[in-house]
């Protein structure tokens, strides 16, 4: 009996409705299944920030619902799965079936993100407890009102503004989602309005993106990433700020950022240790020197001069020949000259391991034939004018000049063709020195030439060439050959050796880049610009053709042009820069080359003749009036060597040619 009324009791008790789960039925969205199969569509609207908006927004995000729980189990629980792709086609071919939406890769996005997003509150509604399944409906629901009430406030914004505009800041939805029906504002909401408003003012956009929104610090919240807090679904960082994703570097790209740095430190510690050892060379030389004065020294001649260069050590000894700057407030680029040095330019070197007295700190260049054309810092005690006669010190008598014997004894074979016409000049003319106006039309730009006694000494004794020689025959051959002659003076064009050179291509290759680039722009057919070039004791002949983009290697030592990386990739990236700059279209597999030809040209026997082959070369080239140089050389010049017949003629025309203009008398 106790125990039937103990079950009375239990039957008779009330049901425990604490816990009771909140029912709803199963949307299936009949009316759009039929309109389906009348041909009916609903069109669908998006704002500026590719969220769906308008009338049917609610009734596209219920048939999403409703797709996602016919062909996805509730049981998959990663929507990132490769095995649901074929299910999420599906849902989109149903979509479009049903709703004007394009078919692009940003909307298909989002409606799989916003069905991800059903499929997950789906499975909370299935496996959590009814406590934490009932607060996250409650949640969904407050969400889906305040999207809602977000796109009306929208339009009435639009409308009350009359702007143009399709979207407004976070915050200003977010309050107005939390209006009351009669259009009442709680006081907390308002506080945190205010609070955003006058944050705005005083954080910027770049601020406001890279940590938190305006909205998140007024709450005190913190910021999800991926998204925007106030904006709604599918609104993120990246599409609101139109800012690129940030990833974390490789290991390729931090082990290449660590060399880079490392790299600067050792260039760094390089420099350093260079200009220790400048600051200690000029400390001594004052100590030494302190009478001297880095301007116009009563030694030397004003203005500039021929002079002899030497080097005390190891052994006393001519190094090379130039000229002498001996100006008041001279500069060395764009420095103050050291104590007791002069600014001198470099012509010719006659010993190719000299070192400089004064490395050059900022093109790195340590040896005198790599300072061809440019100007150095030379003591003063190691400069000789021409007419003097150096005194040289008893202690090293042994050591003097032997090198340079050896040399004017190889170079008397070539010296007697030209003697005789040297014995003619009145050196004492020929002393001083002399101007050559060089013309605008030969270089790109008008010029004067210098020309002192050494340069003609050079020729007479067959000695190395320097740049005023070359230049003096370029002026040469443009006087006597392309002068007049519209065809020839369309078609060749020369480089300047002086603005682009060994030493200047490793100081300043900005300025010799623009230089060749300058020189190409300036052709309105196929030109082939004639560039003489010294790699520092040696001439070569580069015969550049931009607009073909082919360049003709000429080499009188039988060298490659990979033995000159810095000329060759000067030449590479003017040529790119000049395609360009005149907007030239080029087929990807010729975009990063340019074609070299190495020519067969004429081989020299020693190492003096580089320069007069060069000369030769130049004349033989405008002489054949052909821009394409075959690779075996021009037939009626083609020969292995030169005879000294043919090496007396440019000596010839070159002595004429100074007669002619009267830089030497006789």
């Amino acid at each position: 009996m106790a125990s039937d009324q103990e079950n009375s009791q239990d039957a008779n008790a009330p049901d425990d409705t604490s816990e009771k789960e909140i029912t709803r039925g199963i949307t299936i969205m009949k009316s759009i299944i039929r309109d389906r199969d009348k041909a009916v569509t609903y069109n669908v609207h998006w704002n500026a920030d590719n969220q769906l908006i308008g009338s049917n927004a609610a009734k596209l995000a219920s048939y999403i619902g409703t797709l996602v729980r016919m062909h996805i189990p509730i049981t998959a629980t990663r929507w990132s799965n490769k095995e649901l792709g074929s299910a999420k086609d599906k849902i989109w071919t149903e979509i479009l079936r049903s709703f004007n939406i394009e078919d692009t890769t940003i909307r298909k996005k989002y409606i799989l993100q916003l069905a991800g997003k059903r499929h997950r509150g789906r499975r909370m509604g299935c496996f959590c407890s009814p406590k934490k399944r009932r607060k996250f409906q409650e949640s969904e629901c407050h969400k889906s009102r305040e999207s809602v009430k977000s796109h009306v406030c929208i339009q009435k914004r639009l409308d009350e503004t009359k702007s143009d505009a399709t979207s407004l800041p976070p915050h200003v939805l977010w309050k107005e989602a939390r209006v009351g029906k009669d259009g009442t504002v709680r006081d907390d909401v308002q506080h945190i309005y205010d609070e955003c408003e006058t944050l705005s003012q005083s954080i910027s956009t770049a601020e406001d993106q890279e940590n938190r929104s305006v909205l998140s610090r007024a709450l005190n919240v913190p910021e999800y990433p991926g998204r925007v807090r106030g904006k709604g679904h599918g609104c993120t960082p990246t599409s609101l700020y139109k800012n690129p994703r940030r990833r974390n570097p490789s290991n390729q790209e931090v082990m290449e950022t660590l060399q880079a740095l490392q790299a600067q430190v050792l260039q760094l510690q390089k420099d350093n240790e260079r200009y220790r050892c400048m600051e200690k060379c000029s400390s001594q030389l004052k100590e030494t020197s302190e009478k001297a004065s880095i301007n116009c020294q009563n030694k030397f001649p004003e203005d500039i001069s021929s002079c002899q260069l030497y080097l005390s050590s190891p052994t006393y000894r001519l190094v090379g020949k130039g000229k002498v700057h001996n100006t008041s407030g001279d500069l060395l680029h764009h420095r103050p000259l050291p104590d007791g040095h002069l600014k001198v330019s470099v012509d010719v070197v006659l010993d190719k391991d000299a070192l400089l007295p004064i490395p050059d700190i900022v093109s790195e260049t340590t040896l005198l034939r790599d300072a061809i054309g440019s100007f150095v810092a030379w003591p003063l005690d190691l400069i000789f004018i021409d007419d003097e006669t150096p005194t040289k010190p008893a202690s090293k008598d042994k050591g003097i000049l032997r090198h340079n014997e050896s040399v004017a004894s190889q170079k008397e074979v070539f010296a007697q063709g030209s003697q005789q016409l040297g014995q003619k000049i009145d050196m004492a003319t020929a002393g001083a020195i002399r101007l050559l106006d060089m013309e605008e039309d030969i270089f790109g730009y008008s010029c004067t030439e210098t020309i002192g006694k050494e340069d003609l000494e050079h020729i007479f004794r067959h000695q190395e060439l320097g740049i005023g020689v070359i230049h003096t025959y370029i002026r040469f051959l443009y006087d006597n050959f392309m002068r007049g002659n519209d065809q020839l003076s369309n078609r060749f064009r020369f480089v300047s050796s002086s603005l682009v050179n060994k030493a200047l291509i490793c100081r300043e290759p900005d300025s010799c880049r623009e230089y060749l680039v300058k020189r190409f722009m300036a052709s309105s057919t196929n030109n082939l610009y004639l560039w003489p070039y010294n790699s520092g004791c040696h001439w070569l002949l580069l015969a550049i053709d931009p607009l073909k983009e082919v360049v003709y290697f000429l080499n009188s030592i039988d060298g490659e042009w990979t033995n000159y990386p810095d000329m060759k990739q000067l030449v590479d990236t003017s040529i790119k820069v000049f395609r360009s700059q005149r907007q030239a279209r080029v087929p990807r597999t010729k975009s990063s080359n340019i074609t070299w030809i190495k020519v067969q040209c004429p081989l020299q026997r020693n190492g003096i003749d580089c320069g007069y082959f060069v000369m030769r070369f130049m004349r033989e080239i405008i002489n054949m009036n052909q821009i394409e140089i075959p690779i075996t050389y021009f037939d009626e010049y083609k020969c292995a060597h030169y005879t000294r017949l043919q090496l007396e003629q440019i000596k010839e025309e070159l002595c004429q040619y100074f007669i002619e203009k009267r830089l030497i008398s006789i």
